[in-house]
């Protein structure tokens, strides 16, 4: 998406995020193609074609001239609709009411934009970039050893005041241009500094190593696992000493970072300590409240589950190496849950460190920290509980080291965190008030923390809006797949019938009724971004019948059977789309499914699958199944895939004058006839769901939305007819 432009005037070009809050407090993004030039950052709604585009033709939306006044400000991670965007603010510190806030749905993009602004800011400043970033970082890290901490740019900007940055400009060559907010929170230990606490205090006798000295006292699952040797006496006896797990990820930092800071069904996959986690505050970029919910599998039956609610901040240091930290704090949006017992961070987080590669594999160290009392009557006594828990809440680093190593990371995105609101984990009806009233007073408690870092506006975009609690279409595209759902509710569906019944009871047998579209996932609005996928919800069409045929022949066009749903459809004036899965066999079987809408919108993605040749519609006919019951060799041979069925099995496209029928062939495939097979032989045991829908490829075309879907119960073959088709 980011390239470098082969004209000399332009420094840096790609698309980008632009992201901004409302006065009324909702975010909006809109993707905007940014152009970076040796004296001016703009954005554009298309990407422009050739130099006399930028200078002619099209106009920017907006320009910011780029000169040595200007800062490249870090306001790190902030949620818009369940998901994460690293934001950028670049502005002129002469005039901070001019600026542009950019963003992007991972780091590494965010990163490369501000590498490539702070070096045009550095030119325009007359000092090479080398030098003066080579001398402004000695003197940081001089500076970073004396306050015993890492060196890290974003922190050490955020201790000047304006003043002093005033009074400074006119005589220092050049400064780092990052900030970080306010820094981390001061409960908050950060133990990733030990090192530089010992470097840069040998000599001292007034420093104190609180936590200096770790001893190894096994390796497990490839990991090395630390203990600190110095009792604490300020502690409670519950309170388990230091112990920190170190292990190499072949992964980068960026994407490890990003796994590591999600809360969402993803995390099961690499933390096994992790049961459930939500959002309670989003204080600023870099500093949240997390509510969590710990799986640790300790005599389950007599021992009460754990949960916390704690602090967690995170911060990039220069050298590219991340840091995370967690303690534990009270919350007023977070009390004590019902069957759970507080258990208390006292210290935790995750270091996550570069290292040299090795055969040509990027390699990362990463060290997880965690400090815990669990609580509860008589755990200080118990300490096989203590440390199993605290095992296998470090055990997450091997999870992380599996999960890259049986991924192919060249294709895989950082992983976007969804969270959901804290008020869905509150049991009482009192409990739920209370947040609801203090969740709309904390929009309003504090104003000025985000109307400096999110209210930048731009009246050319204020059409293209999407507040956060109410989604409206961008596009014109969308509007027209929203406007197809909305015509279903008025079909009139009475005088449509098929052979196979429908039965919307749970238990029932050789039938059929609508699967929820929540059950399957499809392309989100920023699929080509973030590669993420959301519940499907309310489909395009209405299925109206099914027909379960039978005949030693391969039936095609079943839509000439008289009195079939698509000349129903056609005598109400009403558009039919059938589809009709041919398997083949001694006996050849047919299932047709028939949906029908009111008319199709002109230029939505469906019309013009409908109204495409067979090329296109093949590369977009898409169908996702899904085994609900069943048994596990079957579940594991049609699995919940995504399939092109164009790509896999021959399909004949029939058009009418009211409808289109897609004929699949899945005898065609030699893979699709093993798996029905098997199916086959045990279909009367098997719930099958199956989604259709049209693949959506770019940002206009996106978010994807079902055509319809269906859910096949313990079907019969003894229940299919011989169809008479008319000639």
């Amino acid at each position: 998406m980011m390239s470098s432009s082969s004209s000399s005037s332009v420094v840096y070009e790609g698309w980008m995020v632009r992201y901004g809050r409302r006065k009324i407090g909702r975010s909006f993004v809109h993707t905007r193609y940014f152009v970076l030039e040796p004296r001016m950052l703009s954005y554009y709604k298309r990407k422009p074609q050739h130099k006399a585009d930028k200078v002619g033709g099209k106009l920017p939306i907006k320009s910011l001239p780029i000169d040595g006044n200007c800062r490249v400000e870090d306001r790190g991670l902030k949620m818009h609709h369940g998901h994460m965007l690293y934001v950028l603010c670049v502005y002129n510190k002469r005039e901070k009411h001019n600026r542009i806030t950019m963003a992007a749905f991972n780091i590494q993009e965010a990163l490369i934009w501000k590498e490539k602004i702070e070096m045009v800011i550095d030119q325009r400043q007359g000092v090479a970039p080398s030098d003066g970033n080579k001398a402004f970082s000695t003197s940081q890290q001089k500076a970073s050893l004396e306050n015993g901490r890492k060196s890290s740019s974003s922190d050490h900007e955020s201790q000047y005041s304006h003043e002093e940055e005033e009074e400074e400009e006119n005589q220092r060559s050049l400064l780092r241009r990052t900030t970080i907010g306010n820094g981390p929170p001061e409960s908050l230990y950060d133990w990733t500094r030990e090192n530089d606490l010992g470097i840069s205090n040998q000599g001292s006798p007034d420093q104190v190593f609180s936590r200096g000295h770790w001893r190894l006292v096994r390796c497990q699952n490839g990991l090395r696992i630390f203990e600190e040797l110095q009792d604490v006496d300020y502690l409670a006896r519950s309170c388990s000493r230091a112990m920190k797990a170190v292990g190499v990820v072949e992964a980068s930092c960026e994407a490890i970072f990003q796994l590591v800071m999600s809360m969402d069904t993803t995390r099961f996959e690499w933390d096994c300590s992790f049961q459930y986690g939500s959002l309670v505050e989003e204080v600023d970029g870099h500093t949240a409240i997390l509510y969590h919910r710990l799986q640790l599998d300790w005599f389950p039956m007599f021992v009460w589950p754990r949960d916390l609610c704690y602090v967690r901040y995170w911060r990039r240091n220069d050298d590219g190496s991340y840091v995370v930290l967690f303690r534990s704090r009270e919350h007023q949006n977070c009390g004590p849950q019902p069957g759970f017992v507080r258990a208390h961070i006292e210290s935790g987080g995750f270091n996550i460190s570069p290292l040299k590669s090795r055969n040509g594999r990027i390699r990362t160290q990463v060290q997880h920290l965690m400090q815990i009392d669990l609580k509860g009557w008589g755990v200080g006594y118990v300490p096989s509980f203590q440390q199993h828990c605290l095992l296998h809440m470090l055990n997450s680093v091997a999870g992380l080291r599996e999960w890259f190593s049986q991924s192919d990371e060249s294709q895989v995105l950082p992983r976007i965190p969804v969270m959901v609101n804290m008020t869905q984990s509150v049991s009482s009806k009192k409990g739920r008030k209370a947040q609801e009233s203090t969740t709309q007073t904390s929009i309003q408690m504090d104003p000025s923390r985000h109307s400096t870092a999110l209210e930048e506006e731009s009246d050319e975009d204020d059409e293209f809006l999407i507040p956060e609690s109410e989604p409206e279409p961008s596009t014109r595209e969308d509007a027209a797949d929203i406007r197809q759902s909305d015509d279903s509710d008025q079909i009139d569906l009475s005088g449509f019938s098929g052979n196979l019944r429908r039965d919307d009871r749970d238990n029932s047998r050789d039938c059929w009724r609508i699967s929820d579209g929540n059950n399957f996932r499809v392309r989100s609005k920023n699929f080509v971004y973030d590669k993420s996928k959301v519940p499907a919800g309310k489909p395009l069409m209405e299925l109206v019948a099914v027909d379960w045929f039978k005949d030693a022949k391969r039936m095609d066009h079943v839509a000439r059977r008289k009195g079939c749903a698509v000349q129903v459809a056609a005598e109400k004036g009403l558009f039919a789309l059938a589809i009709n899965l041919q398997v083949p066999g001694t006996t050849n079987y047919s299932m047709v499914f028939y949906f029908v809408t009111k008319k199709l919108i002109p230029n939505s993605l469906l019309q013009r699958f409908v109204d495409g040749d067979d090329e296109y519609r093949n590369s977009r006919f898409k169908l996702i199944p899904s085994v609900p019951k069943g048994s596990w060799i079957v579940r594991q041979s049609v699995g919940s895939t995504p399939c092109l069925l164009g790509k896999a099995v021959d399909i004949t496209y029939i058009r009418g004058s009211n409808y289109l029928e897609i004929d699949v062939d899945i005898g065609s495939s030699t893979v699709a006839n093993g798996v029905l097979g098997l199916v086959c032989g045990v279909i009367t045991t098997l719930v099958v769901d199956m989604a259709f829908l049209v693949q959506a490829n770019t940002y206009e075309e996106l978010p994807e939305r079902l055509i319809g879907a269906v859910r096949m119960s313990h079907i019969e073959l003894s229940s299919a007819i011989v169809p008479v088709l008319e000639d």
